[in-house]
């Protein structure tokens, strides 16, 4: 098994390769899609989060306000360390849960948007990059995405910096190119992670 952390910045372009690689085959772990499955409704990890921030963070349908928390949490350090200390450690059993289950050949994708900023790197066998410049950034999530041009600044400034993420790439997957050469691109970096989990070997 080939285990592969996947990071971008925001409006980078992640998203659409982490899919052009699950159509070539990988496993992907969607680090974003685990969080919020365990804080479902009826989840212990809803449940855990109700107890420490109260019941103000439900909706009338009892799922998680994530606006409402969102709001409380960004504004403090602390109340944000506090979730992480009950999301993450969720997140990490069933990440580990649908890995185990991958057959011993597998590529498995873990698509982990702030493995940068969490100094996650050394759990992968190798990290794929997408990288765009922010000019590309600020034009996708503004045109795609309908966010004001300030907020997309905002939400790209919290984030590592270009140079920080391209740090840890051991593959690097350029996207301030058409869609096709992305294509061709992704394909070419499948092939080598085949060859490298048939070859148990990252170099």
């Amino acid at each position: 098994m080939l285990k592969v952390g996947l990071t971008g910045g925001i409006g980078a372009g992640k998203s659409e390769v982490s899919r052009l690689l699950v159509e070539h085959g990988a496993v992907l772990i969607d680090a974003d899609r685990i969080a919020r499955e365990v804080v479902a409704p009826g989840t212990p990890g809803l449940a855990a989060v109700v107890e420490a921030f109260g019941e103000d963070v439900l909706t009338a349908d009892g799922s998680l306000d994530r606006p409402k928390l969102g709001s409380i949490v960004f504004a403090d350090p602390e109340k944000l360390a506090l979730l992480n200390s009950i999301v993450h450690p969720l997140v990490g059993a069933r990440s580990r849960e649908l890995e185990e289950a991958a057959a011993a050949d597998a590529v498995v994708i873990h698509d982990v948007p702030l493995l940068t900023e969490n100094g996650l790197a050394p759990l992968y066998d190798l990290v794929i990059v997408v990288d765009a410049s922010p000019e590309t950034q600020l034009d996708r999530l503004v045109r795609l995405r309908g966010m004001t041009e300030e907020d997309a600044r905002a939400r790209m400034a919290a984030q590592a910096t270009r140079e920080q993420r391209r740090r840890i790439a051991d593959i690097l997957i350029d996207n301030d190119v058409p869609l096709d050469a992305l294509h061709k691109r992704v394909t070419e970096v499948w092939e080598d992670l085949v060859r490298r989990a048939r070859e148990g070997t990252t170099e």
